[in-house]
């Protein structure tokens, strides 16, 4: 059995964040994580300052199983199966040994070794006293603290593969860092934070997943309450644009897993995150809404209780949810909502131009969605400023004019697009990005020029109009630097 448990699927990020969890449950307000590389001999230890336990706590919790997860659980607690700490250890180790005090009392160790098991036919659960001889020193760390417990992992076998190296623990730790900062950021965040997490003796900083307070939100709705059921509260987000962020919020704000993969829901429990992106099987014409570039931008939070842990379907592992069907319209709807302002923003890089009759509003839309039954087109407006007003002055060559817009509009290299999009988890680059001032003061100039003869607008009118419109409104040092030509 235990050998099988070893299979349930944690990787080690996860199985750490599991230990965490009852560093947590027991009161730490610190927790230390620390790998060590010694080849064969490497090591994995944390510590914590909570409450510790005595010999009759530390046997039931060394035990699988030792928990009904029906029983009523403290409000604040982050476990349910009286599984995570076997099961996660197991699935890296061969070796475990807790060692753990209560108040300054004296100092209580149990070990279990996977390599011990079945060995002595007299014994059925070879559960020993004290570390393994050699590993003593590994304990030390506890005879500083009056209470606290000490997790060690040794043979780790699933971690220290044929092939592994020192590089290769580096770049495990970094993952292990990254999806730490993520699952306990609201603990590690704020003025007086819940929680310090130390990983090899560094600070680990919280992953804020919605940009809170950042000026260039398209959305951040205050909390409200899911209703028909208690405590679970919910807040959607869509964050900016990536043209509205620098290079290091950019980043920062991909996530772990890239935008894409951390786009839907983040399903917490007491401010643990338990669910890291994904639409909890949501969707429409009964297909779940799946990952994809245009609703990356749109992460909705989402609190419940541990007592909705069965409700909700929580696994062992902590990463899999499903809402209760009598909330799935509820959620449906925010969701909608949220994704639908999400591709919004998505389409218009950040800029959704507003719908009016002045005059002094942002300029028609250079391409226009039609939406029919046979399938969506685009097509160049041709009541966009510069192109009436080309088509206006055109004369004879006005029908060929109009055959380039035509001639362009059917042959969109939409699948090349498409594809260049997907492979490259960046949208291409429009917008006049990268284009040097001299570029864009030549189009600047025509279209002013535009908004001046064939729209009648003056130079104050033309120049507000485009400050309003995207891409131009990110110039607006060259739209003030535009000169009135003389037309006398």
């Amino acid at each position: 059995m235990l050998e099988s448990l070893r299979g349930l699927g944690y990787a080690p990020p996860t199985a750490l964040a599991d230990l965490i969890d009852n560093s947590i449950s027991a009161g730490s307000s610190t927790v230390s994580v620390h790998f060590e590389w010694a080849g064969p001999e490497s090591w994995v230890r944390i510590i914590d300052d909570g409450c510790g336990m005595e010999d009759a706590s530390l046997e039931a919790g060394m035990r699988l199983g030792a928990r009904d997860p029906r029983a009523q659980r403290a409000a604040s607690d982050l476990g349910r199966f009286g599984l995570g700490l076997k099961t996660a250890s197991f699935s890296q180790a061969r070796r475990l040994t807790v060692a753990s005090r209560q108040n300054g009392g004296r100092v209580v160790c149990l070990r279990w070794d996977l390599d011990l098991i079945g060995q002595d036919p007299a014994v059925e659960w070879p559960l020993f006293e004290g570390p393994a001889p050699g590993s003593e020193h590994l304990l030390a760390p506890l005879d500083q603290l009056d209470h606290g417990t000490v997790v060690l992992w040794e043979k780790l076998d699933r971690i220290v593969t044929d092939g592994f190296a020192a590089t290769d623990m580096i770049e495990l730790v970094d993952r292990v860092e990254a999806h730490l900062a993520m699952t306990f950021h609201r603990l590690l965040d704020g003025q007086q934070p819940k929680l310090r997490l130390l990983l090899n003796g560094r600070g680990v900083k919280p992953w804020d997943p919605y940009l809170m307070g950042h000026p260039s939100k398209a959305l951040e709705k205050p909390e409200s309450q899911i209703q028909h059921t208690t405590g679970v509260t919910v807040q959607c987000h869509v964050l900016p644009h990536r043209d509205m962020l620098k290079p290091t919020e950019q980043d920062a704000a991909a996530g772990p897993a890239g935008w894409t993969q951390q786009e839907g829901f983040y399903v917490y429990r007491n401010k643990r995150l338990l669910l890291a992106g994904g639409w909890l099987g949501l969707g429409d014409g009964g297909k779940p809404w799946p990952r994809d570039e245009a609703h990356r931008l749109a992460r909705i939070r989402l609190d419940i209780p541990n007592s909705a842990d069965a409700e909700w379907k929580i696994n062992v592992l902590k990463s899999t949810a499903s809402p209760p069907v009598r909330l799935r319209s509820q959620l449906h709807h925010l969701a909608s909502e949220t994704r639908d302002r999400a591709r919004r923003v998505f389409a218009h890089r950040g800029h959704i131009t507003p719908v009016s009759g002045s005059r002094s509003n942002a300029l028609t839309e250079t391409w226009q969605v039609r939406r029919s039954a046979q399938g969506t087109s685009y097509r160049i407006a041709r009541d966009h400023d510069l192109v009436a007003s080309i088509l206006n002055r055109a004369g004879s060559l006005k029908p060929d004019i109009l055959a380039l817009l035509r001639l362009i509009e059917e042959t969109v290299p939409v699948q090349r697009i498409w594809l260049d999009t997907a492979e490259d988890k960046e949208t291409p680059r429009t917008g006049f990005a990268g284009a040097t001032d001299n570029e864009v003061m030549e189009t600047l100039s025509s279209m002013f020029e535009a908004l001046m003869k064939y729209r009648g607008l003056s130079p104050t009118e033309a120049r507000e109009r485009l400050g309003r419109t995207p891409p131009f409104d990110r110039h607006l040092n060259l739209i003030a630097a535009i000169e009135v030509k003389d037309t006398q």
